[in-house]
């Protein structure tokens, strides 16, 4: 059984987890760095003490150790269809005494729907979830984005830009590891696109820096 274990590193146990089987979401030697700069450009973006955050595609809390530590309690909320990535997470990455004190939310739906928590969020953050969700799965997240969002609500999303050379991905499925699937892969999307079907919504979208291979949009 995955236990917190508090004498050791978060590289220590991320080791764990990597050892146990559980996908770390990336390599295990960015691991801390990724989840940490997933709270700086939330900083960078505006995030207060008090802003209501969800977290799509959270995984074993990689960025959400370091998230639901700086907000007050109640604040942070993650999607994680894959329920023994995230159980496995709580358990070892952030520990008993954390999830007491900040009061995460999780919800395991697979359809990305933000509206089971009863929230108005202030930032929605996607890492390394528009490089594998389809089109339709993009278009539905932004649709939830737009019913859940607070008037001043951002979407902070990253992507991998499809080339021009290149067609970007028009299936209708996940490509990549999920909680139903061990098979990796990538998807790529042009930015241009990105910000024709947030205008269609009313949303503005910015690109911002390139970070780790992908890079941000900004969506508001």
């Amino acid at each position: 059984m995955l236990t917190y274990d508090d004498t050791l590193s978060l590289r220590e146990r991320a080791e764990r987890l990597q050892s146990a089987g559980v996908f770390l979401g990336g390599p295990l030697r960015k691991f801390e760095t990724v989840g940490r700069n997933q709270l700086s450009i939330l900083l960078r973006n505006g995030l207060n003490l008090d802003s209501k955050v969800l977290d799509v595609g959270c995984g074993c809390l990689r960025a959400g150790y370091w998230i639901m530590q700086f907000l007050q309690p109640g604040c942070y909320c993650g999607i994680e269809p894959n329920r023994d990535m995230l159980e496995a997470g709580k358990a070892v990455i952030v520990g008993p005494d954390v999830l007491d004190a900040k009061q995460p939310r999780f919800s395991n739906n697979a359809d990305f729907d933000f509206e089971v928590f009863g929230e108005r969020f202030d930032f929605v953050i996607a890492r390394s979830i528009w490089t594998h969700a389809s089109p339709g799965q993009i278009e539905t997240m932004l649709d939830q984005f737009v019913k859940t969002r607070t008037p001043d609500g951002v979407l902070l999303a990253s992507i991998k830009e499809c080339p021009w050379y290149r067609r970007q991905y028009a299936g209708d499925a996940w490509v990549g590891k999920s909680d139903t699937s061990e098979e990796g892969g990538i998807v790529r999307y042009r930015f241009r696109w990105i910000s024709r079907i947030c205008a269609d919504r009313g949303l503005n979208a910015t690109r911002l820096q390139n970070e780790h291979g992908q890079v941000w949009v900004r969506i508001g």
